[in-house]
């Protein structure tokens, strides 16, 4: 396993997930090798590794734990566990242009189409029926990037980077339903390695995304345990 690479990837989840906190009005907590984002009933309570901790909170409601170094056993909590892969590219060769138009939306209207594409296509349950400024407030323009693809002037996807020095992250790369299999996907990782080709890249990818981000150079760098009530 890749410690740097691991830990470029859990900071940037973490100032991802920070952002959101504040933006949304949820309080974040913090503890020995974790961090707490505590929302709503609706969205409930997410927890981050950020080290390699012997445990963490678990509270009543709606869960998610990620656990990136593997050392959490959260069944005798009533959590059930999946895998999924943190990946990282390093800069390398450069990406071609995006064969699907991508753009950086600027405007909340814009990131309301964002929004409304991330909440029903990539299917945030816990917030759906979509409500308009709940996921993606209008102040999150200024601390992420938002991505934004489109088929003869139609929203067909999305993403959303998060820049830093040391690496970028990218998360809730999105398709719409109706457009799958057409390149959506990897125009916008197109897109985004071509606007971040000086810093690596990091995130975590779903089993169907896997063989799109191991064609684009990333590289695997550890499973990240899950834990979801």
């Amino acid at each position: 396993m890749d410690g740097d690479a691991l830990r470029r990837a859990v900071a940037n989840a973490a100032e991802f997930w920070t952002r959101i906190a504040r933006a949304r009005g949820y309080t974040t907590e913090t503890g020995d090798g974790w961090l707490a984002i505590v929302g709503d009933e609706r969205y409930g309570t997410r927890t981050l590794t950020l080290g390699a901790a012997g445990t963490v909170p678990v509270r009543p409601g709606r869960v998610v734990v990620e656990d990136a170094f593997g050392a959490l056993d959260l069944t005798t909590a009533g959590l059930a566990e999946r895998q999924l892969p943190i990946m990282i590219r390093y800069p390398h060769e450069p990406a071609d242009p995006p064969r699907v138009p991508v753009r950086r939306v600027s405007t909340p209207p814009e990131l309301r189409t964002v929004e409304r594409l991330v909440v029903e296509d990539f299917a945030l349950e816990a917030f759906q029926p979509y409500q308009c400024g709940i996921v993606f407030p209008d102040r999150l323009l200024d601390d992420f990037e938002f991505y934004l693809a489109e088929l003869d002037g139609e929203p067909v996807g999305a993403s959303v980077a998060v820049p830093q020095p040391e690496a970028v992250g990218v998360y809730w790369v999105t398709t719409g339903t109706r457009f799958r299999s057409r390149g959506v996907g990897r125009s916008l990782m197109h897109a985004l390695l071509r606007r971040f080709d000086d810093r690596p890249m990091t995130l975590t990818a779903s089993k169907l995304g896997r063989p799109l981000y191991e064609s684009l150079g990333f590289e695997h760098v550890t499973q990240s345990t899950w834990w979801v009530r």
